[in-house]
């Protein structure tokens, strides 16, 4: 199964809605329209050409491991090497240790494009670009001397090691130690598992990040430090030195992503280096997490892109029963399967989702560039609030809605998705992992209202709301847009008492955080993506009342906007119900009683 970048909804969303010139002219690094749609063109050759056609060996091949050492997949390490040698390592890189300082909401189309072709390959490049932020944020002088620059080109890899047996999202369980020595390092030691790309033979040296407990430390989450334990020591030249005592343990044999190694990683008494203060490493991991929640919400945008493009050509080509209407295609044997309206309902509910999701990642990209980049501290601080805000949904919806995407994209196929050489199935499979790691979507709801929306009293989320509703109010007056608008409007009124009725619940009892929270994110990114389909429809329309040359493109827009209105908001409905059925029916019964 091929795949192309969809580039033309990609310059819609930058240009038309997110205005990507302005956006870099105000972060001050030099890019302007016709070097972003040219990394971006460079980038679909890449992914298409280069990455795609490894994804089903990828499946069938997968990673090995012998002696400790992880043979990946064939083809993988000429692509990585291409990957490192055009630049798009360094893509995100700081400056000063050569990287491109690109904008995420650049970037990140580039990283969607590397998901849908193969996200097995991308995991193996995926966490570097978080630990590299992490190092730079965090880390002393002399590490960022030693580690930035070859993890920024890629050549050396990063790794984020959190999980143990015993401890999943509860950090407060972890057990892994760190030792000080005289010289100022550490001697680490323990077992993390779950590590992806904790061993491989794509890049020379691995820098693993790990969370460890110093000797003295307080107990729980407060006596975690963050240490930098790399696979060889850093020579004072800057080339890999001595082997650390650390090794790969095993290899996971997964349901999905078999391509990328997802390792047991032992450390023996390594050699490790403090990144930041001591039992602040959640506070430093998390500058990492957030990266990484945000990518593996673009790895659900990916899966979701690439099943829609299969679905749509096989059913613009598979032949099967006569249109309702009569014959379509009276010259054929039976009409191609597009002409049914309940295979149209999965196609544009795979459009509208995955369209509508691409909008949200360039919504939370923009907010992570001027978090950091924002000329006034008022703006970083304000972006940094609305990111906080954005992330669990990003992660926690986007990945949803890839595993429904590549679900539908399986039933347009029939029997044929079920069966392996059409690669619908392995999109699926790799999906499921998404809904799970870098914290489960449940961990995500959960932080959206213990943290975010009672952190600060809903004050964000309202604010997130009026914008939204600004949008509807613009865009009223339009003859052709008002109905649109209203239907966008009144959601947002009832989103704002929904979520003053979250406020009120968990206020009162604090069962329900755990009870109303995945609805309310649920129902908080559908009301979201409405905002954000009204937006479009309103670039859309503008375009036509000017005279565009791209009627059809827009109309399309139009007409998606339309569906997702009608057909797919009203799930908003259903989330909204369900969390206002309270805790009380799911822990009224008793534990004993599940099974008889």
């Amino acid at each position: 199964m091929s795949y192309q970048a969809p580039l033309r909804d990609m310059r819609f969303v930058l240009h038309e809605l997110f205005d990507a010139a302005g956006h870099c002219a105000l972060l001050v690094n030099g890019l302007d329209r016709e070097l972003i749609d040219g990394v971006l063109e460079e980038g679909a050759r890449y992914t298409g050409e280069v990455v795609a056609p490894l994804n089903r060996n990828s499946d069938e091949q997968g990673a090995t491991l012998h002696d400790g050492a992880v043979t990946t997949p064939d083809g993988f390490r000429e692509a990585y090497r291409q990957y490192c040698d055009n630049g798009w390592a360094s893509m995100t890189g700081p400056v000063g240790f050569g990287g491109q300082g690109f904008p995420q909401l650049v970037a990140a189309n580039f990283h969607e494009m590397l998901m849908a072709a193969s996200l097995s390959f991308r995991v193996y490049s995926g966490l570097t670009e978080g630990a590299v932020l992490a190092l730079y944020k965090h880390g002393s002088a002399e590490l960022q001397q030693a580690y930035l620059a070859k993890m920024v080109s890629g050549v050396w890899t990063g790794t984020m090691c959190l999980t143990e047996p015993q401890a999943g999202t509860d950090l407060a369980l972890l057990r892994t130690r760190a030792e000080p020595r005289a010289d100022g390092s550490y001697r680490v030691s323990g077992s993390k598992i779950f590590i992806s790309g904790g061993e491989q033979d794509l890049s020379e040296n691995i820098v693993h990040l790990v969370l460890a407990r110093l000797p003295d430390a307080p107990g729980g989450v407060k006596g975690i430090s963050l240490f930098l334990v790399p696979k060889f020591i850093a020579n004072p030249d800057g080339t890999p030195g001595v082997r650390n005592a650390l090794g790969c343990g095993a290899i996971e044999h997964k349901m999905g992503i078999k391509g990328a190694s997802t390792c047991v990683m032992n450390f023996d008494g390594a050699t490790g280096w403090l990144i930041g203060e001591a039992n602040q490493g959640l506070a430093c991991m998390f500058t990492m997490m957030n990266d990484a929640r945000f990518q593996v919400g673009l790895q659900g945008l990916g899966i979701a892109e690439r099943s829609f493009q299969g679905a749509l050509a096989y059913a613009r080509e598979r032949l099967q029963s006569r249109a309702l209407t009569g014959p379509a295609q009276p010259q054929q044997a039976a009409d191609p399967i597009i002409v049914h309206p309940d295979v149209r309902r999965m196609l544009l509910t795979q459009k509208t989702l995955t369209e509508g999701s691409r909008m949200l990642a360039a919504l939370c990209a923009r907010e992570l560039d001027l978090e950091h980049g924002h000329p006034e501290a008022d703006g970083r601080k304000a972006a940094g609030k609305r990111a906080a805000l954005l992330i669990p949904i990003v992660k926690s919806f986007l990945t949803d809605m890839g595993q429904e995407v590549a679900s539908l994209g399986v039933q347009v196929y029939g029997g044929h998705g079920y069966i392996r050489e059409w690669g619908m199935e392995q999109l699926m499979r790799d999906s499921r992992i998404t809904q799970i790691y870098e914290g489960t979507n449940g961990i995500q709801a959960l932080d959206l209202i213990r943290r975010k929306l009672l952190g600060d009293g809903g004050a964000e989320m309202a604010a997130l709301q009026a914008d939204l509703a600004e949008t509807c109010a613009a865009l009223a007056a339009h003859p052709e847009l008002a109905p649109m608008a209203a239907v966008v409007r009144e959601r947002i009124q009832e989103w704002r008492g929904l979520t003053a009725d979250v406020l009120a619940a968990t206020r009162r009892d604090v069962q329900e955080i755990g009870a109303m929270s995945v609805d309310y994110l649920q129902y908080s990114a559908y009301a979201l993506l409405a905002g954000l389909w009204l937006r479009a429809a309103g670039a859309a329309q503008a375009a036509l009342d000017a005279g565009t040359g791209e009627g059809d493109f827009y109309r399309a827009k139009l007409a998606s906007a339309d569906f997702y209105l009608r057909r797919i908001l009203p799930r908003a409905s259903m989330h909204r119900e369900a969390l206002l059925g309270g805790a009380g029916c799911l822990m009224a019964l008793d534990e004993a009683h599940f099974a008889f």
